[in-house]
């Protein structure tokens, strides 16, 4: 086996793996499952899952490999795309419909490119004359410089009047349109619906033999400087665009054996603020829903579990049976809160520290060998159950994990109330269990807090019922409901489904802090009053 110190755990960020020299790193450690497959199907125009879930390794990976004859492209928006968006709000006076409209072109736009790519170097090309026509007007526009990337798109739409006159002198050319048209920026929407129409033109020409598929990634976080509803204006135009292109142009093509696909990664909780008309049956029929849970009795079965041993059998020089690998490096058995053998394996551990989530149970191999090195054991290339407790790990994973709740609550806030969210759990006086009504008490304390300075509520905390749910969404707490039985316990990532995108927290009940972040919050051990 190989020592742990020379282990390749890739990347947290996947990302990462579209340079050159990572794709071949990812197609071995990369998990072939059935969301794999789920992608190749025409009707999936949604990817949804939590941050860490693997939304960007699918799209990068397919990016990478022609998979199931699909030739696709991963593209991300960044701050200076949302920033353009705001400009054009402001100076043409874009509606929802505008912004619907806007990035139709865009998409389009990017799946020409793609498909030119790919197919430009057939010798029957030349044929489809509207196609070459559109081709023709875009090399025009861009002087032959045109950057396939969102930012660049969007000139193609914002420059509405001198694209659309470009097209309409180019497809004169080919006699495909018979009058000179004379454009003004002053009716922007015309324009667009012109430009629109033509790359529905060119694009329904084609006879492709191949499909092609386009990943738009980077929406599950908002610039610190983009305000939420200029945000989530243009993330609702864009659900808005790839909906329709997908089910209304795209699947109604005739005379093509090749499909075309637009693909949106998505949070569960963004996808539900866009607001579809019948979302669940978007949920259902239109979108892949990422989904690593497993049960502890039946770890070894999983897809995690598999990702998990993968990632470390690999990297072997032999082939090794699923689960020899990870028995090898983490030779355990998991123990019970009494700290009793349970027969479960080690692989349970990580699990309970985790939200069930891929980049979870990396971060943490990732944390343990780097521990592992910085202590220079070199007595045992194995890890141990205690390096799960140690506080030079878990000071390393609780600021991993109090950093994606950071991201998450800064998504909807501003960033500076991240640091009042923190202050809030000084008021649970130590308990990583309470009640509702001990939360209440310590609601209103915390609440107390912001009335004697002076300092204006956050937005999480319109009501105590909203914060619960805030905190449960963030998954930092899980609610516990008792039973004749064993204890139910509710969280939030665990509770989602296609008929269930939204969980809702109990109240009324009791409820746990994630084991995560007890310790990075002081929780765990209840404080004494001093009288």
């Amino acid at each position: 086996m190989q020592p742990i110190s020379e282990l390749n755990l890739g990347f947290r960020d996947a990302e990462s793996y579209k340079t050159k020299d990572n794709k071949e790193l990812l197609n071995r450690l990369f998990l072939r499952n059935h969301t794999l497959d789920d992608l190749t199907d025409v009707n999936k125009y949604f990817m949804i899952g939590e941050k860490g879930t693997g939304k960007t390794a699918y799209a990068v990976f397919c990016s990478n490999n022609n998979y199931q004859n699909t030739h696709s492209t991963i593209k991300y928006i960044r701050e200076t795309e949302y920033k353009k968006f705001v400009e054009m709000k402001t100076s043409k006076h874009l509606t929802l419909t505008d912004y619907t409209n806007v990035w139709k072109v865009i998409l389009m736009l990017l799946l020409s490119e793609l498909i030119t790519e790919k197919e430009l170097k057939h010798p029957f090309w030349q044929r489809f004359s509207k196609f070459k026509a559109l081709k023709d007007s875009v090399d025009e526009f861009y002087y032959n410089a045109f950057s396939p990337e969102i930012l660049s798109a969007i000139n193609f739409a914002e420059e509405s009047s001198i694209s659309a006159s470009i097209l309409n002198k180019n497809f004169q050319l080919i006699g495909s349109e018979k009058n000179k048209l004379e454009f003004s920026e002053t009716r922007f929407q015309v324009n667009l619906l012109y430009i629109q129409k033509h790359f529905e033109d060119a694009l329904s020409s084609l006879s492709l033999k191949e499909n092609y598929t386009l990943f738009i990634d980077g929406i599950d976080v908002r610039p610190y400087d983009i305000k939420f509803d200029d945000y989530l204006d243009c993330v609702k135009g864009l659900g808005n665009a790839i909906w329709s292109l997908n089910s209304d142009y795209f699947g109604n093509i005739k005379g093509s054996k090749g499909r075309l696909k637009v693909v949106l990664l998505i949070r569960p909780d963004i996808f539900n603020s866009i607001g579809f008309q019948n979302q669940n049956s978007k949920v259902r029929d239109n979108s892949i829903i990422l989904d690593w849970t497993t049960y502890y009795n039946g770890h070894r079965q999983s897809d995690i579990f598999h990702l998990a041993d993968k990632l470390l059998s690999t990297q072997q020089d032999n082939s090794l049976d699923v689960g020899m690998a990870w028995d090898y490096y983490f030779p355990f058995n998991t123990r019970n809160v009494e700290y009793k053998s349970t027969g479960l394996t080690s692989f349970v551990s990580l699990l309970r520290l985790s939200l069930g989530r891929p980049r979870d149970i990396l971060v943490i191999i990732s944390i343990l060998r780097e521990n592992f090195i910085e202590n220079e054991q070199k007595t045992d290339e194995r890890f141990q159950e205690k390096d799960l407790t140690t506080a030079q790990f878990t000071r390393k994973y609780s600021d991993y994990f109090l950093g994606e709740i950071k991201d998450h609550l800064s998504f909807y806030y501003p960033s500076s109330d991240y640091e009042y969210f923190i202050k809030f759990f000084q008021y649970l006086e130590g308990n990583s269990r309470f009640t509702y009504d001990e939360f209440i008490i310590s609601y209103s304390n915390f609440l107390n807090f912001f009335k004697s300075n002076n300092i204006d509520f956050p937005g999480y905390c319109d009501s105590p019922d909203q914060f619960l749910q805030f905190l449960y969404e963030a998954n930092v707490i899980g609610y516990v409901v008792d039973t004749e039985g064993k204890p139910y316990f509710g969280w939030c990532y665990r509770e989602r489904s296609p008929s269930n995108i939204s969980p809702k927290v109990k109240t009324g009940v009791r409820y746990d802090v994630h084991y995560a972040i007890k310790k990075a919050l002081d929780l765990g051990k209840k404080f004494k009053k001093i009288r």
